[in-house]
């Protein structure tokens, strides 16, 4: 059970290692882009080329669904990035139960959206929890944990591709675990929990009295995705890239535009200052500063809002 790119390893390697796949349970196809175009999620696009069964319920707590769940007679469900809250019902439908394949150590980044918080917030480390599956939000027994270190230069879309595989390597082992009888369960602490909310695109609009490592961190959590935004002269301008400067914002307002070269625009922020790298505007292809600036204006002591 799983819909995203993120799911695909762990089913890929499902294959591989010839576990019989009895079907592959996503999300229903979405219209995505400005032309709503109908797109396959990225798991039934291997499932399809593997000629794996697909199943695509718009509501999974039907006695329709359970019923079909329950006639493929499965040992063991796997979910990776599934999107949907699975009732206890089909939780016991498998003797050997539900593991899931989550992308942060839990307990902490419970939720949805853990690998972007994990830089929005700043993290040097992250990792792949496996654990069994009950009703709570991410909170069943952890079985196996490995860590990857978050560079300080890495976007949200690298550390979700390296993630994704790590994630098919501890989800293999958890199995082999499995099967061979030394699984162990650990008690989650709640006490120790912190969540990860959906991202919605508003996280993307960066509020300039933050600091400039805040900042920079919400730029490389949402890039490719929801992006980081500003407005210029009412116009918005999506920021894809900056870097930190050590000089202290001692008398301007945070977001005013202090200096443009073609090395990037130097903005205050609440500490320090911040340089933008990469820009789009609504008008206009992504590029960095230096070539926008050959064409288009950007004015000094203007304010970003």
């Amino acid at each position: 059970m799983g819909t995203p790119e993120f799911a695909v390893p762990s089913l890929d390697m499902l294959v591989k290692e010839g576990y019989t796949v009895a079907a592959v349970i996503t999300q229903p196809d979405k219209p995505k882009g400005r032309g709503n175009k109908v797109s396959l999620p990225p798991v039934k696009e291997y499932a399809l080329g593997t000629g794996i069964p697909v199943l695509q319920p718009s509501k999974i707590k039907t006695q329709e669904f359970v019923s079909e769940l329950k006639d493929l007679k499965p040992d063991l469900l796997i979910t990776a990035a599934y999107g949907k809250i699975l009732s206890k019902e089909i939780l016991d439908t498998p003797p050997l139960g539900c593991i899931n394949v989550h992308g942060s150590l839990l307990p902490k980044y419970r939720g949805a959206a853990p690998i972007h918080w994990a830089i929005i917030n700043g993290e040097n480390v992250t990792g792949i929890t496996t654990m069994f599956t009950d009703i709570g939000l991410d909170t069943g027994d952890m079985l196996l944990k490995k860590e990857i270190e978050i560079p300080d230069d890495m976007t949200v879309q690298e550390l979700h591709d390296k993630m994704a595989v790590l994630g098919a390597e501890v989800l293999k082992e958890t199995i082999q675990s499995l099967q061979k009888g030394t699984l162990k369960r650990v008690k989650q602490q709640d006490k120790d929990a912190t969540y990860a909310p959906i991202i919605k695109k508003e996280i993307g609009h960066i509020d300039w009295t933050r600091s400039s490592k805040q900042i920079y961190d919400l730029v490389r959590g949402t890039n490719p995705w929801p992006g980081a935004y500003s407005y210029y002269q009412g116009d918005r301008m999506r920021i894809w890239k900056t870097a930190l400067c050590q000089e202290e914002n001692k008398c301007f307002k945070p977001g005013t535009i202090s200096e443009v070269t073609k090395e990037g625009i130097l903005v205050a922020a609440g500490d320090r200052f911040i340089r933008i790298l990469e820009v789009q505007f609504d008008s206009c292809r992504k590029m960095c500063v230096g070539d926008y600036i050959c064409g288009h204006s950007i004015n000094e002591g203007e304010i970003l809002g």
